[in-house]
C-alpha cells in the first residue's frame, strides 16, 4: 500500500524519482526501493516525503482517519514496524524459495553423477560401425567429459549458497 502510494503520488505531481530523490536528499534507488516495496522509509523521512508529495502521512500510509497530537510519531513508527515486518517476512519467503532451488540442483546433479556412474562407461563398448550408435555414444561421452569436470564446482557453489542462506543477518 505505501509502495503504491508513494509511486502514484509522485506520478501525480509529475516527478521522476531523480527529482523527488534530489528534493529528500536521497539516491534514487532509494525512491526505486520505497516504490518497489523493497524498503520503508524511516518516520522522519515519512515526514518529508509527505511534505514534499503535499499529502498527510495518514493519506500516504493508506489512511483516511487524520490523527493529530504527539501520538503521531508513535503511530508512524508502528505502521513502519508492521510494514517491516512484512517486507522481512517476504524476504524470507524469497531466502527460503532459493533455499530450495539451490537444494533441488544439488539432488539433480548428484542424481546425474549416479546415472553416469551406473553406465560406467558402457557406451564404450557399443557397435561402432551402427552410425546412430557411434552418434550416441559420442554425444554422451561428450556430455560426460563435461559435466565430470564442471559438475563438482557448481556443486561446490551450490553447497555454499545453501549455507549462506542459512547464515544469519
Amino acid at each position: 500500500m505505501l509502495s503504491e502510494n508513494i509511486r502514484n503520488l509522485r506520478k501525480s505531481k509529475g516527478l521522476s524519482q531523480e527529482e523527488l530523490a534530489i528534493q529528500l536528499n536521497v539516491v534514487r534507488q532509494t525512491i526505486s526501493k520505497w516504490e518497489n516495496g523493497l524498503s520503508v522509509p524511516d518516520s522522519t523521512m515519512l515526514i518529508s516525503l509527505a511534505n514534499e508529495l503535499d499529502t498527510s502521512v495518514s493519506a500516504l500510509l493508506g489512511e483516511t482517519i487524520t490523527e493529530t497530537g504527539t501520538d503521531d510519531l508513535k503511530t508512524i513508527s508502528e505502521k513502519l514496524e508492521v510494514i517491516n515486518l512484512q517486507l522481512a517476512k517476504r524476504s524470507m519467503a524469497r531466502v527460503k524459495t532459493v533455499r530450495w532451488m539451490l537444494i533441488l540442483l544439488c539432488g539433480i546433479i548428484a542424481a546425474i553423477f549416479l546415472a553416469l556412474m551406473g553406465i560406467n562407461g558402457s557406451y564404450l563398448n557399443w557397435d561402432e560401425s551402427n552410425p546412430e550408435l557411434l552418434v550416441a555414444g559420442t554425444i554422451l561421452h561428450g556430455f560426460e567429459f563435461v559435466f565430470v569436470r564442471l559438475a563438482p564446482i557448481v556443486f561446490l557453489a551450490l553447497v555454499v549458497g545453501i549455507v549462506m542462506t542459512y547464515r544469519k543477518k
